[in-house]
């Protein structure tokens, strides 16, 4: 039913156990999936120096590069091969467009990520992608 899986992370504990749980469907269906981490845009302050700004961009390019190479050392322990994506922007969008520009055929992310505010009872962006999504959207808790 679901061949091609989309799944989002964001290096919380939440979308790790969502990584694993993409693994467990893959596995039993033989789906394809992808992994995609997307970098919020950094707000830059007017009179930032620019080697402050050259610094965060080069640690938010670090840690994206260290969390997408841990989920592929993930998925080959499992023994599943997998594609990795890094995009920029508004997470919930860049998920959602991803997703349908490449026809997946379901979403599968934590309840919650690494946002400061928590919500009540999902975080904001996987509560915007369940709202904006055309395909299924599974929720890991």
């Amino acid at each position: 039913m679901f061949n091609r899986i989309l799944v989002a992370i964001d290096g919380s504990i939440m979308s790790e156990k969502a990584l694993k749980s993409a693994f467990n469907f893959v596995k039993e269906r033989y789906s394809k999936i992808s992994v995609i981490h997307v970098e919020k845009n950094i707000e830059i302050t007017e009179g930032m120096p620019k080697a402050t700004i050259d610094r965060i961009y080069s640690e938010q390019s670090k840690e994206s590069e260290d969390l997408l190479h841990q989920a592929t050392a993930l998925a080959e322990n499992e023994g599943i091969e997998i594609e990795v994506q890094l995009v920029m922007g508004e997470p919930a969008i860049q998920i959602v467009k991803k997703a349908e520009e490449r026809n997946y055929q379901l979403i599968v992310m934590g309840s919650r990520g690494l946002g400061n505010i928590k919500g009540l009872m999902l975080g904001s962006v996987s509560q915007k992608v369940t709202q904006l999504s055309h395909c299924p959207v599974l929720i890991i808790k």
